[in-house]
């Protein structure tokens, strides 16, 4: 079978992809823009992708194309109702970036809540040389043990962090964003309740008609003005334009995001206004992106290619 793959460049040129050529005919390109689809892959029963659209404007003269594997766990950006009605399969990875999610989540935290990069500044700039005494503390940063930790999205991903956030000490709580999920381990609280008792937020969401811009002005007024905000779900669950007025009204303390509203960033983010600021870190989507997990991405998809040629069913979400 004919297998094409458009968009290798975001999975890392460290990761060796040979063994796809098992499968058969096997074509790699490192950046495919959308207009350039049909041209390169006209022809393929299977198609790689990964942040490419998937519709019937793009698609509409692949008449030999029978899977879609996308090289990430959402698949907002593929159109699964057209996909379904020309017959087209269409599978997703699952639980590959799991723990390297889990740790960014508490990396990009602690930058933030320790201060680390003011220290790391101070230490650098060669102050700490000239300093009277031992130590130097006058950004005061505060103990995790003993804090509300709130998850948004209490999937693998948020009951990972929940395990961690526990073993620090946390009280772990979490919001239900359809209403229906139910975690004995763990209190559910509305929403409302939510946000005024969090000390730390995080989000594991998807992007739905329930989560989009649910960060909005009125959610950081009920926030803690010591709170902090991670983004490690999909951008658009957080209004930027009030997170950014939220950190400089000072209504929260800080914020941590791995993932913005339109990425690349755009010239005219609100999140740039904040450049330089000490409260805002912006990561460029990495957290799911360590070696080890960049591997275990590639060899799902290759699984499911594999499974699909076998007539089996892996991972197919439509």
């Amino acid at each position: 079978m004919k297998t094409v793959a458009l968009e290798i460049k975001n999975i890392g040129e460290d990761v060796d992809l040979g063994y796809f050529k098992k499968l058969g005919d096997f074509t790699s390109y490192e950046i495919t823009a959308p207009g350039e689809m049909e041209e390169r892959a006209k022809d393929a029963e299977i198609l790689i992708i990964n942040k490419l659209p998937v519709n019937s404007s793009t698609i509409n003269s692949f008449d030999k194309l029978k899977l879609i594997c996308i090289t990430a766990t959402g698949y907002d950006n593929i159109d699964v109702e057209y996909c379904k009605s020309r017959g087209i399969k269409v599978c997703n990875a699952v639980g590959y970036s799991t723990s390297s999610v889990v740790q960014h989540t508490f990396a990009s935290f602690f930058y933030i809540y320790e201060k680390l990069r003011y220290y790391d500044d101070y230490v650098k700039s060669g102050k700490y040389c000239d300093c009277a005494i031992f130590t130097h503390f006058d950004k005061h940063f505060n103990e995790l043990f003993g804090k509300t930790w709130g998850i948004v999205g209490l999937g693998n991903i948020g009951k990972g962090v929940a395990g961690v956030a526990a073993a620090f000490g946390c009280r772990v709580v979490y919001y239900s964003t359809s209403g229906s999920h139910e975690d004995p381990q763990y209190t559910r609280m509305e929403w409302k309740d939510f946000l005024r008792e969090s000390d730390i937020i995080s989000i594991h969401s998807p992007l739905n008609e329930n989560t989009r811009k649910i960060f909005s002005d009125e959610a950081f007024e009920n926030m803690k003005n010591s709170a902090y905000l991670i983004n490690v779900g999909r951008g658009p669950v957080v209004d930027e334009r009030a997170l950014v007025d939220a950190i400089k009204k000072g209504n929260i303390a800080g914020a941590a995001l791995d993932v913005i509203d339109g990425e690349p960033m755009k010239k005219d983010s609100p999140l740039r206004e904040l450049s330089g600021d000490p409260r805002l870190l912006v990561t460029p989507h990495i957290a799911w992106a360590t070696a080890e997990a960049r591997v275990r991405l590639m060899k799902e998809i290759f699984l499911n290619i594999q499974a699909y040629i076998n007539g089996e069913e892996r991972n197919i979400v439509v």
